[in-house]
């Protein structure tokens, strides 16, 4: 079932009866000049005054999108909650978490790459439903979820953070496949990158060790 294409806003009322029987498509929600929020699967035309201020995989505990409360996007403050949560649930280096996702998507919650992967820490479809997301542009919900990713891939990879992050960025078959990090300049990069964040994040966690 697909949504509404027009570019005209969608009453609340209809719009949750339609959105009951959605299931498994990306939703986008704009804001039109007057404030008014758009409901759609697929961008609106290109000439029409919409800007983009969310995406979904679900509405469910999307209430404040379509009560025209402000969103915000981006900065690391916004989810230290969520990330230092997590990080102890799963024992996982907070800095280092902080590092993955400034790396992935700038902090970003509606980032979307090329390939699928999405949300702050860019969870792949099956990566999400691995770890039981149905929501991937939950901020809260992709944080778990990368965060008990990258929890697994420590006791797969014995801590070994080169190789930790190498599956997460490649894969784990492809660190397998090379026995090491795979050669791929953009995952070579992709660890340097997010060492050098986590050095330096790591101050607002273990301000003694500076």
């Amino acid at each position: 079932m697909m949504l509404e294409r027009s570019p005209l806003p969608i009453p609340f009322a209809c719009l949750l009866t339609l959105l009951s029987h959605l299931a498994l498509a990306e939703i986008y929600i704009y804001q039109g000049p007057n404030g008014e929020r758009l409901v759609t699967d697929r961008p609106p035309p290109t000439k029409a005054r919409y800007r983009l201020i969310a995406r979904r995989d679900t509405m469910k505990n999307a209430g404040h999108i379509m009560a025209n409360k402000p969103i915000k996007i981006g900065g690391s403050r916004r989810f230290g909650e969520f990330i230092r949560t997590a990080s102890i649930r799963f024992n996982v280096d907070p800095a280092l978490v902080e590092a993955v996702i400034q790396v992935e998507s700038g902090f970003d919650p509606n980032a979307v790459s090329k390939k699928g992967a999405t949300g702050l820490m860019q969870l792949m479809w099956h990566t999400a439903q691995r770890y039981a997301v149905n929501d991937r542009f939950n901020p809260q919900a992709n944080i778990d979820a990368g965060v008990e990713h990258l929890s697994d891939l420590m006791q797969r990879f014995d801590g070994q953070l080169p190789l930790v992050l190498a599956a997460y960025n490649a894969g784990s078959s492809a660190v397998e496949r090379y026995q090491g990090v795979p050669p791929f300049p953009e995952t070579r990069q992709y660890i340097t990158k997010v060492l050098t964040y986590r050095d330096r994040f790591r101050f607002r966690y273990y301000p003694a060790s500076q």
